[in-house]
């Protein structure tokens, strides 16, 4: 018999104890006080629970907890004195099953991590699928977490106790994520298509309009198909449109859908997590026979990232009216235009007009998308309600100063181009620290023909100040240009500086943000407002209807934009059901009050 809910709420503390045993190795101590937490509204309330008793525990408490678990393919592993738990999790990972080489190669890496750290290497060997990593995955893992910072590894290691125990939690409730399983299963199947170059490698590059482009076009439309929309159709910028229609004819409808390109040696997730999660609720629909008040229009856009050429959002921005047709005379590396590209794809210069979309005839559009941070994975918490999409500004500049001798030159007599932008460099990590989810990064760095034995008399440098609304990102413009005024002066250099780039922020539209919120609370999960300082084609939406994000943790300390970035289908099953709640309550509210 699967185990509910009812009967953990129903349970003494010693019972709930019992029942749950196994789930975290030899620590009874985090049930007992994830007891106190009840009454416990879901399986994710459980999870949180059992999260919060960890993160309240003391350090020493949390190390006991660390060190409760066995080495992989250690000494316990070949005395078969692991748990049931453990030795299952071993096993489907393989690592009963090593080879004689690959045995030596974890021992050694255990030494060396125990060396290191003073506890074992934990992984969740099963992985983010639940169906276990390869024995090269994990030793590639134990390789780089080696390198980690020790309470950063600390970190890593409660993550993956979590997730073990998450998994764990799945087989005593019988709880299979089988919708985060379809939608993580479409994303593996898209990631075997890569441009040339890259492909060869193993990495995944996805640009505008190449072979590997068009495939993936091909490949969600048929997968669209196969879910059940009334119509799919590739349009006249390569988006991958699907409609799903209303109840009755003349209904609005609701948008929602992201980008299917990636950037060079990316990752599988990006942007395809916003176009699989709406699908698997379409399909979810249409095994239902089920028709809501309003159609649904999922948008795989073709293009977000701007890498092969230098313009972005082309799919988003097309269905606003805001594709420019100076791109198309622009050149990829390979001296092929625009025009050149769409015209071997078929594509009609003269259709892209006819993509823009009436606001009139849409109630909104909703995106989900991986965080592309570490925020939710440092708070254990599978969702996110982004409030805003950060406004940016962009800057390339230059401070020249003299090249001199870098043994006969004092000190203060210096004009070192490179020690004034290495202090505007401190002066911005300081001044965006002082804000609440402002950031500014020098991104490029370049002293043009430098020598070891040369004070640096050119130094060329990038500059990306964001913060959640524009007043935010204008003060910290305005302090960041100064400091820059005011180092060049002092320092006797001189200097230049060009806008390159110009963002508003994006801030959720209220009424949709709160319906995000309402779906997440009603799984259980706790609510978790926060900006998103990546752009989204949800900025662009927002110039013309309103528009509200969800965001799903990410695994590998958030990472994005990374052949690492990675997820769980036991968070692509909770954005399916956020999504799924938001298309019920949606349907349930009064037509006056949807936009």
């Amino acid at each position: 018999m699967a185990l509910t809910i009812d009967q953990l709420n129903a349970a003494s503390p010693a019972e709930f104890v019992a029942l749950l045993d196994g789930v975290y190795e030899h620590s009874p101590w985090i049930a007992e006080r994830a007891a106190r937490s009840r009454p416990l509204r879901s399986l994710p309330h459980l999870k949180h629970a059992l999260v919060q008793a960890v993160a309240g525990a003391t350090r020493d408490e949390q190390l006991g907890l660390i060190r409760a678990h066995p080495e992989l393919a250690g000494k316990a592993m070949v005395a078969k004195n692991l748990t049931a738990e453990s030795t299952h999790e071993q096993n489907k990972a393989g690592l009963t099953q090593c080879t004689p080489e690959e045995f030596a190669k974890i021992q050694q890496l255990n030494a060396a991590y125990n060396a290191r750290f003073g506890f074992p290497f934990i992984l969740a060997v099963r992985g983010p699928r639940g169906t276990g990593l390869s024995k090269k995955e994990i030793i590639e893992t134990f390789e780089r977490r080696l390198h980690n910072h020790p309470d950063f590894e600390l970190g890593e290691a409660l993550r993956n106790i979590h997730r073990i125990a998450e998994i764990r939690l799945g087989d005593k409730f019988g709880d299979e994520p089988a919708l985060g399983n379809a939608v993580w299963d479409w994303q593996e199947r898209l990631a075997a298509h890569s441009d040339p170059g890259y492909a060869e490698k193993g990495q995944l590059t996805v640009t505008y309009l190449t072979d590997a482009h068009r495939a993936c076009a091909r490949q969600i439309a048929e997968d669209m198909r196969a879910c059940g929309f009334d119509s799919v159709e590739i349009d006249a910028v390569g988006n991958v449109v699907g409609r799903y229609e209303a109840a009755a004819p003349g209904a609005k409808t609701l948008l929602t859908g992201s980008h299917y390109d990636t950037v060079r040696n990316g990752g599988k997730y990006d942007g395809r997590l916003g176009i699989f999660v709406p699908m698997a609720c379409v399909r979810e629909l249409g095994r239902q026979n089920r028709r809501l008040p309003f159609g649904i229009e999922v948008v795989g856009f073709a293009e977000e990232e701007g890498q092969r050429y230098k313009a972005t959002f082309l799919g988003s921005g097309a269905l606003i009216g805001h594709f420019d047709p100076a791109w198309l005379d622009q050149k990829d590396a390979d001296g092929i235009t625009m025009r050149e590209a769409r015209r071997a794809a078929g594509l009609k210069d003269e259709d892209i007009p006819k993509l823009k979309r009436d606001p009139s005839q849409y109630l909104g559009f909703v995106e989900v998308h991986i965080e592309q941070g570490p925020v939710l994975t440092e708070l254990d918490l599978p969702l996110g309600i982004v409030t805003s999409i950060n406004g940016s500004v962009r800057f390339v500049g230059e401070v020249v100063g003299m090249a001199s001798h870098a043994g006969t030159t004092p000190m203060d007599r210096r004009r070192d181009a490179a020690a004034a932008v290495a202090e505007l460099i401190l002066f911005a990590e300081q001044r965006a620290a002082k804000d609440d989810d402002s950031v500014a990064t020098v991104g490029m760095l370049e002293v043009p023909g430098g020598s070891i034995n040369v004070v640096p008399g050119r130094c060329r440098f990038s500059l990306d100040l964001r913060a959640p609304n524009d007043a935010q990102r204008d003060a910290l413009v305005a302090d960041v240009v100064a400091a820059l005024n005011g180092i060049c002066e002092r320092r006797g250099v001189r200097h230049t500086l060009e806008e390159t780039m110009r963002a508003a922020a994006a801030p959720s539209a209220p009424a949709w943000q709160q319906r995000w919120e309402k779906a997440v609370d009603a799984l259980g999960v706790p609510l978790m407002r926060m900006p998103s300082g990546a752009g989204h084609d949800a900025m662009k939406l927002h110039e013309v209807m309103p528009q509200a994000m969800l965001f799903v943790r990410g695994i590998n300390s958030g990472i994005s934009h990374n052949p690492l970035e990675s997820s769980t289908s036991d968070d692509m099953e909770l954005a399916v059901r956020a999504f799924q709640r938001l298309l019920d309550d949606l349907s349930t509210e009064p037509a006056r009050q949807r936009p």
